[in-house]
């Protein structure tokens, strides 16, 4: 895969000798501010003014925030723009191998992963800008795509959010194109509080006056705070159930509106929650200003896009040595309780098709609804590993998540390691066996790291 130069957007051929990677400058950023997480706006407007405000030469931006969902509609958008022929950059958060993922480039063939000369260019511009006044890592690398983004020709930059929106570092473009609210429920409570109406609202704080918002399906007490704040702002809303509706029907996609019923294919995305997701980004660009792209592109999104660690098979991949024969091996990064519950929707319809027993293998971080993720599959799964999530602090052992999981009603048992854990599966089975890793985007990345390392180049 190419990579793309900071000035000229063509793939750069070599490698920058003799200099710090873009790990050590990243490293040295980490150190830039004492809290992980420090909601506010202050610090990365300061840097921006000092970059020449960047944020104001963005081309069209979609803002994404929510709980579940973000990364598949985004997924789901850049497929379809790039199938529409338009050019794309991309933000995302967080990375679950390397940081490069978080910044995608537009290119002729396609959005790509920042090169590391571009991204170490990048960093070290934003880094003497800031100098060494406190401010957090996401907003300093924020600053850094944001810089990108506005030096690099393309149509549209598709933006997440990192946490909230309110307060999250994104927010700082003053008129986006269109922004996206994705389902909202309890994730991140220390930062966000532990009512959904008060999630809804600091999610509901990327609402631009007079700019549309796509509108995903919500809880009726978080839609009534996101109706209340577009009132506010005049910015029309196009709600789920409302405005739009998808759905499956004898195998194919059906968006509908209004005035319209497209008949689409499924999405290559997996499980009965990608059709919402797949509608929200259908509705997106149903949203957008301009001539509406054509539903050959459309159909054309839905069956390329790719978004790793979003119930991705893993089935023949090096793991497939661990466990029982002709076993499934499936591979997500969702860690809470609406993730769980989609999670095991889509276990329960594999089930239906192809009846097997399901393993499930689990590391999660504490502050999570452990117990809350684990009774999704209670009655469904027959079996359970727990392994503590490498190099994390706040994770949950694995003694101590098995002791939760049995709480809700699991046969669970911790392993000394992902590996072990897939091997006490292969040792549990009878037969095949469909196999779920889950519960943790740290222990996913850590999977496709281990995937990649036994399989380099691939």
């Amino acid at each position: 895969m190419t990579s793309l130069t900071p000035s000229s957007g063509r793939p750069e051929s070599l490698p920058v000798p003799n200099l710090e990677s873009s790990a050590d400058i990243l490293a040295r950023m980490e150190r830039l501010y004492p809290d992980v997480i420090d909601l506010a706006l202050d610090r990365v407007e300061r840097l921006l003014e000092a970059l020449g405000r960047p944020q104001d030469k963005l081309p069209g931006v979609i803002h994404v925030a929510g709980t579940n969902g973000k990364g598949s509609v985004i997924a789901f958008l850049k497929a379809m723009l790039e199938a529409a022929g338009k050019r794309v950059h991309v933000f995302t958060s967080p990375h679950l191998v390397r940081f490069h993922e978080r910044i995608s480039l537009a290119g002729p063939g396609g959005a790509e992963q920042i090169g590391e000369a571009a991204l170490r260019d990048y960093l070290l511009r934003v880094e003497a800008a800031n100098g060494s006044q406190p401010i957090t890592f996401f907003e300093i690398t924020t600053a850094a795509a944001f810089l990108a983004f506005s030096e690099i020709p393309a149509d549209h930059v598709l933006l997440e959010t990192g946490l909230g929106g309110r307060l999250d570092a994104t927010n700082v473009v003053a008129k986006p194109a269109l922004t996206v609210i994705t389902p909202i429920s309890r994730d991140h409570d220390r930062y966000l509080g532990s009512g959904i109406g008060g999630i809804a609202g600091e999610k509901a704080g990327i609402l631009k006056a007079g700019v549309p918002c796509v509108v995903a399906r919500q809880e009726t007490q978080a839609l009534d705070v996101i109706e209340a704040r577009a009132g506010e702002l005049d910015a029309p809303l196009l709600v789920h159930g409302q405005a739009w509706d998808a759905f499956e029907q004898h195998g194919r996609l059906i968006f509908q509106t209004g005035t319209e019923l497209l008949d689409l294919p499924l999405p290559r995305l997996v499980g009965r929650h990608q059709i919402d997701n797949a509608g929200t980004a259908l509705a997106a660009m149903r949203a957008l200003a301009g001539e509406p792209a054509a539903s050959a592109a459309l159909s054309a999104g839905l069956k390329s896009a790719q978004w790793p660690a979003r119930l991705q098979n893993l089935t023949g991949s090096a793991l497939q040595a661990h466990v029982a024969k002709d076993s499934q091996i499936w591979l997500d990064g969702g860690h809470n309780i609406s993730a769980a519950e989609a999670l095991a929707h889509a276990m329960a319809e594999m089930e239906e098709r192809a009846p097997q027993p399901l393993h499930l293998i689990c590391g999660m971080m504490t502050g999570k609804d452990a117990d809350g993720f684990f009774r999704h599959f209670d009655g469904l799964a027959q079996w359970a590993a727990t392994v503590a999530v490498e190099g994390r602090d706040k994770a949950y052992g694995a003694d101590e998540l098995a002791v939760i999981a049995r709480g809700a009603g699991l046969d669970a048992h911790a392993a000394g390691s992902l590996v072990q854990a897939l091997e006490a599966s292969r040792m549990r089975a009878d037969g095949p066996v469909r196999i779920l890793i889950c519960g943790s985007l740290y222990l996913a990345g850590q999977v496709l790291a281990m995937l990649e390392e036994e399989n380099p180049g691939a």
